[in-house]
C-alpha cells in the first residue's frame, strides 16, 4: 500500500502516524482520550476494518489501532516475525515504546487470537474477540492450507499474480459476501484496494504461513483474563461454535451472539456492536474506578 496514493481514501487518516519501532515501520491510528484500548484486525484486513467503530469508541476511550506487520501500511522490517508469538512481542514493544498500556484488547478473527496471546506479554484486564479465529483447520485442510500459504509466501511471483487476479470491485463484493456479511460500498472499495496490492497480499500470506495457534489453544485454560467472545450467527468464515468451544475452556469467558450478523460484524453493524463493547468494558472499568 502507498500512503501518498491512498491517504485520500483511507478512513480516519487524520489519526494516522508512522512509527519506526524495531523491527517494523508501523502505521497506527491513535484517537480519543480515556482508558486505553487496542484494536487488532484480522488476517488480510487493516485499520479500515475499524473505520466505523474507531470514532465511536474514541468518544470515551483512547483508541490505538495498528496495521499488523506487512498488512495495510505497516512495512515489515523482517519476514521472520509474522507468527503469533513474535507478532505479540512486537506489538508489546510498540505499545511500550509509546507508553501505551491498554487495559482492553479487541481483536477480530485472527486478531482475537493475537489478543489472547498478548495476555502472556502485558497486563490486560479484558479481551474481546469478534468472531474469534480460535479453531484449527480440519482434515486435509489442516496441512494443505498452511502448506499452500508457505509456498505462496516464498514465491515472489505469487503476490503480484494474486493482485492481478483480484478483479474489479464487483468481484471483491462477491468475495466479501462469502463471509456472511453485507458491508457498505466504501468498505467494499477499501477491501478491493487491499486485495489488489501485492505488498498487502505478500504480508497476509507470510502471516498465514507462520501462524500456529496450537500452543495457545492448548493453554486456553491458563488464561485468567476476562474474555468476551462476540459471535455472528451468519459468520460463514469462522464457524460460530468455534467461540463456544473456546469459551468452555477459558476460565472467565462469556459468549454474546448476534444472530443476524456475519464475519465482518463490526463493519456491518458498528453502532450495535459498539454498544455491546462499551457495556462489556464498563463491567471491568467500574470496579477499577471504585478502587
Amino acid at each position: 500500500m502507498d500512503w501518498a496514493r491512498d491517504r485520500g481514501i483511507w478512513p480516519n487518516a487524520e489519526h494516522s502516524s508512522f512509527l519506526r519501532i524495531r523491527p517494523h515501520e508501523w502505521h497506527v491510528q491513535d484517537a480519543g482520550t480515556g482508558p486505553t484500548l487496542l484494536l487488532l484486525h484480522g488476517a488480510g484486513g487493516a485499520t479500515q476494518s475499524w473505520r466505523h467503530l474507531l470514532p465511536i469508541l474514541a468518544k470515551t476511550h483512547h483508541v490505538i489501532a495498528p496495521d499488523l506487520p506487512g498488512q495495510g501500511f505497516t512495512r515489515m522490517g523482517t519476514r521472520q516475525r509474522c507468527g503469533i508469538v513474535p507478532m505479540a512481542e512486537d506489538v508489546t514493544r510498540l505499545c511500550e515504546s509509546q507508553g501505551w498500556a491498554p487495559r482492553v484488547v479487541i481483536g477480530h478473527s485472527a486478531g482475537a487470537a493475537l489478543a489472547l496471546e498478548l495476555t502472556r506479554h502485558m497486563p490486560i484486564d479484558q479481551v474481546i474477540g469478534l468472531n474469534a479465529a480460535l479453531g484449527k483447520f480440519e482434515g486435509v485442510a489442516g496441512w494443505l492450507f498452511p502448506l499452500m500459504a508457505k509456498v505462496m509466501a516464498i514465491n515472489p511471483l505469487i503476490p503480484p499474480l494474486l493482485a492481478r487476479m483480484a478483479g474489479g470491485v464487483a468481484r471483491a463484493r462477491e468475495l466479501l459476501a462469502t463471509t456472511g456479511s453485507s458491508i457498505d460500498d466504501e468498505g467494499v472499495m477499501l477491501y478491493h484496494r487491499l486485495m489488489s496490492d501485492r505488498g498487502h497480499i505478500d504480508g497476509t500470506l507470510t502471516m498465514m504461513a507462520q501462524w500456529n495457534i496450537d500452543p495457545l489453544l492448548r493453554d486456553l485454560g491458563t488464561i485468567d483474563t476476562d474474555v468476551r467472545l462476540f459471535v455472528g450467527g451468519k459468520d460463514a468464515t469462522v464457524p460460530p461454535d468455534t467461540s463456544h468451544r473456546a469459551a468452555a475452556r477459558l476460565p472467565r469467558a462469556q459468549v454474546r451472539e448476534f444472530a443476524d450478523l456475519g464475519h465482518l460484524m463490526h463493519e456491518e453493524a458498528a453502532e450495535d456492536v459498539a454498544r455491546s463493547l462499551l457495556a462489556a468494558m464498563a463491567e471491568i472499568e467500574r470496579p477499577a474506578a471504585a478502587q
